[in-house]
């Protein structure tokens, strides 16, 4: 099963999920498509398996790091753990928390960020909505992430950076009084970095739940 596992994910890392067949996979390891049922029951199997054998790396990776002792730190590792992850593998982005309602990787990540959560001073509720808001910002950066990009970019008729800069030139050149947002940011998007994009935003939930355990308020939401 390893084996299987490792080439599938090769496959996807190659080519994203669109590459990986059962064909293609048999092709690759030299045994025929029946060969690969006596692990798999199909496709979908395939690609969940997958999943939850890069989770299981990223769990090892977390579990190597020490503990800083501060929960909310913890969770800033274990969310841009989990980011840098899907940059390796933008495949991973639409799916490592499709799985939460099994026993499995998936469903032990959510588990190991609730567990800091324990440790703050949060009503349920509030501990509930900390860990969707600290995966969301993981997952819709890693969506961003993952999305295919333009096709002058894949050829590499056109850099990234000159890709963003049109859009900062369109912006540059509308009305600044009835776009003043637009125009204040405009140098910033400019070729801007998606990690600390993602640092950005990770760090301002994380801030605010900061200010919510400390706050004295865990007995606010019910």
């Amino acid at each position: 099963m390893e084996t299987v596992l490792t080439a599938a994910v090769a496959l996807l890392d190659e080519a994203g999920e669109p590459a990986l067949t059962l064909r293609a996979l048999a092709a690759r390891l030299g045994t025929g498509v029946g060969s690969i049922y006596w692990y798999v029951s199909g496709r979908d199997d395939l690609l969940d398996r997958a999943v939850d054998h890069v989770l299981a790396g990223v769990l090892a990776t977390i579990e190597e790091q020490s503990g800083s002792g501060d929960p909310i730190e913890e969770l800033r590792m274990m969310a841009t753990t989990l980011f840098d992850a899907v940059v390796d593998r933008p495949w991973l982005g639409s799916r490592f928390m499709r799985n939460i309602d099994a026993p499995g990787n998936s469903l032990r990540l959510y588990e190991e960020l609730g567990r800091r959560t324990l440790r703050l001073p949060l009503t349920p509720l509030q501990r509930f909505h900390a860990v969707t808001a600290v995966v969301g910002v993981v997952v819709s950066s890693a969506a961003d992430l993952g999305q295919e990009p333009p096709q002058a970019v894949i050829d590499g008729t056109v850099e990234r950076e000159e890709f963003l800069g049109r859009f900062a030139e369109t912006w540059r050149s509308l009305d600044a009084e009835e776009y003043p947002f637009l125009h204040d940011v405009v140098d910033e998007f400019d070729g801007h970095d998606d990690r600390l994009q993602f640092l950005a935003a990770l760090d301002l939930t994380l801030t605010g739940l900061r200010l919510q355990a400390s706050s004295g308020s865990a007995s606010g939401d019910r």
